[in-house]
């Protein structure tokens, strides 16, 4: 092992243990020796309480979250090859895993070994998103790496107007990091066939919500012929994918009147052809009758986003879906899912056998899913798993 030069954390057992089950997560009140104090942003050797080395970490000083483990390997070097590297493997892992790269997520935070970083791809344009202190300062190190890796990328926009930021003592805003003169931020992707302008500065999260990317191809396969009713369809993606797979008539809702406008014009720049209605979901479920759809897609925003408001999420969830059920005819479909972290999917199933009852009908499970693999799931790291997708015929 290498001569070491960074300050050392000693950790509790409690730390050690999720350390060694390879969750890269240190707890500020878990750290019980510092020496000597390093700076925000700087890199830390982390020992357990008998001196043996868990990693090297990126130390953060006013997030609850003080470490993040950057590498579990004593002999790395934190240098631009170390970077590229790490940016090598999750470029190679997508071309791998993913049958077109033109718009996909290239960098998943801690999946990838980038902990508190997101980068995606929209065609020639990278989006970041920065929550770690010790990213935000080495991302002049990094962001120049990506564009040496990833070819053909004309600019990156950072979309760090997140408020996660500020319990990193980081400001929040957004704007080009650098781009080729006249880059614009509208671009517009294909996915599954279906085309969507997208708006890299003002859009949802840092443009699109491409983790459903294979849950709207298997929403295509399902569709042909049926009647389908998307709730929560926000910029229309579920429902372009049914009217594309062949649905005999699809009907879309939302509350946004900004997020429909988006909508139409997607459906009309693909030629196709669906009904969209600006309401509240919550509303329009009880006040329909009798059977007009037999594919019901649901997918709503997140209904929590902490572990305090679990319960009333769990509510918001069991209603929707007992709603959808008592809708359905004998034979229909439903779509379901949830993309909280929080709402775990032992809690998920479990709402869904309760609204099942309460509703009076039998599930029978076609397919249970979770994120497009451009959002790896590293096992040990709950965070990294929080998209829950499952496709009922009610019998």
């Amino acid at each position: 092992m290498k001569q070491r030069i960074y300050p050392v954390a000693k950790v509790t057992k409690k730390a050690q243990r999720a350390l060694e089950g390879g969750h890269p997560w240190v707890y500020a009140a878990e750290i019980t020796e510092l020496s000597p104090v390093p700076e925000n942003g700087g890199l830390v050797d982390v020992i357990s309480e008998k001196g043996s080395y868990l990693g090297t970490a990126m130390y953060s000083l006013h997030s609850k979250i003080a470490l993040r483990i950057l590498s579990r390997n004593a002999n790395d070097s934190f240098d631009e090859g170390f970077f590229e590297r790490r940016i090598g493997y999750a470029w190679n892992l997508r071309q791998t895993v993913m049958d077109d790269v033109s718009a996909c997520r290239v960098i998943f935070g801690e999946a990838d070994g980038f902990p508190g970083l997101t980068v995606d791809k929209y065609n020639d344009i990278l989006v970041t998103q920065v929550m770690s202190y010790g990213i935000e300062k080495r991302k002049d190190i990094i962001f120049p790496l990506l564009l040496k890796v990833i070819p053909g990328i004309n600019g990156i926009f950072e979309r760090n107007d997140v408020k996660l930021r500020e319990l990193e003592g980081l400001e929040q805003g957004k704007g080009w990091y650098c781009r080729k003169e006249g880059l614009s931020t509208l671009t517009e992707i294909c996915e599954n066939g279906v085309y969507y302008a997208v708006d890299v500065e003002n859009g949802q999260k840092t443009g699109f919500f491409l983790d459903q990317k294979y849950n709207r191809a298997a929403v295509a396969r399902y569709a042909k012929g049926r009647r389908v009713l998307d709730c929560f369809t926000h910029t229309g993606s579920f429902a372009l994918n049914a009217a594309l797979g062949g649905a005999a008539s699809v009907t879309a809702a939302d509350i946004s009147a900004d997020a429909l406008a988006l909508a139409r014009a997607n459906a009309e720049r693909n030629g196709l052809a669906v009904d969209f209605i600006q309401t509240d979901v919550f509303d329009l479920l009880p006040k329909i009758e009798g059977h007009p759809y037999d594919f019901i897609i649901l997918d709503p925003p997140a209904f929590t986003k902490s572990r305090k408001t679990v319960d009333s999420a769990e509510r918001g969830y069991r209603e929707i879906n007992y709603r959808a059920m008592k809708l359905l005819p004998r034979g229909g479909l439903l779509a379901t899912c949830s993309c909280s972290h929080f709402m775990e999917d032992e809690l998920f199933v479990a709402m869904l056998r309760r609204a099942a009852k309460d509703a009076n009908v039998s599930l029978l499970q076609l397919e249970a899913r979770q994120q497009a693999c451009d959002h790896p799931i590293l096992w040990g790291v709950p965070e990294t798993s929080y998209l829950k997708f499952y496709i009922f015929e009610v019998v």
